[in-house]
């Protein structure tokens, strides 16, 4: 049954089963790949805790400003609301879509305002809490970058930059594609693979030699459009079928399922 299979080998290159497609263990090596572009927040830092709570904050407060109208849910910001619609996504997009999922109507300067508060409440919070690596995370990094595997950070957020700094990353990584990037070359957010692409593209990797490592449900359905040889989803909550469903070849429960295997084409690249 998926989901109650451990410590499984699942082939790179090849889609596993629907048996190990969950909780499995995958070995990532040179043979088959060259690249591997990962997610930021949930994936390398503990940072999708804080956009969770900033959401909330924000979102909790202006609804609380609201009256009843039919047609409208004013309930409180949940979990299930950031993964659905926010996580992954360009500030402006995660807003609209929240709020037009509760029947909820403003103008576009409002949405504007509302995700400019969501950073602002994001930036306190980063402040006050520090950045928290996810276990596991930096050796991966460490392993990727001794087998010789370029890497790439994608992140929604435009605090990426400050984000990496903080965790003492930003040299682990030979590009980045974040919300100030994306801005700047009018790429659309995930789900659409614009950005994922932009980060093979400057790695001079073709997407079906690259890995893509995701815990978003956007994040993973634009790695399979991009065409990726290879989507890793990271499931800590109990949707690895949601992410199976949107696009993910193989689900990891953390980090630890993620390995690099030895290769022949091991070494630096050039």
């Amino acid at each position: 049954m998926a989901g109650s299979i451990r410590d499984v080998l699942v082939p790179t290159g090849v889609r596993p089963s629907t048996e190990v497609a969950v909780n499995a263990v995958v070995e990532i090596s040179r043979d088959a790949f060259d690249a591997v572009v990962m997610d930021l927040d949930g994936v390398i830092t503990d940072t999708a805790s804080l956009h969770e709570k900033a959401w909330k904050r924000m979102f909790d407060g202006f609804m609380a400003t609201l009256a009843p109208h039919e047609g409208q849910d004013l309930a409180p910001f949940e979990n299930e609301d950031y993964r659905r619609y926010v996580d992954g996504m360009p500030r402006f997009d995660g807003a609209r879509g929240f709020l037009t999922a509760r029947g909820i109507t403003v103008a576009d300067q409002k949405v504007h305002a509302l995700a400019a508060q969501k950073d602002n409440d994001f930036q306190d919070l980063l402040v006050k809490e520090g950045v928290r690596l996810i276990p596991g995370a930096q050796s991966l990094l460490i392993a990727l970058r001794r087998s010789g595997f370029r890497t790439a950070i994608v992140s929604a957020s435009r605090n990426c930059s400050a984000v990496l700094s903080r965790a003492g990353l930003s040299d682990f990584f030979d590009a980045s594609v974040d919300g100030v990037v994306a801005g700047e070359l009018g790429l659309p957010g995930k789900p659409h693979p614009a950005v994922y692409l932009e980060a093979a593209g400057r790695l001079r990797t073709p997407p079906e030699r690259s890995v893509v490592v995701e815990d978003a449900l956007a994040g993973v359905e634009a790695g399979h459009r991009g065409g990726f040889g290879l989507v890793v989803g990271v499931d800590r909550g109990g949707h690895g079928q949601e992410l199976l469903d949107h696009g993910a070849n193989v689900i990891v429960s953390d980090l630890a399922g993620l390995g690099v295997a030895s290769s022949a084409m091991e070494g630096p690249r050039l």
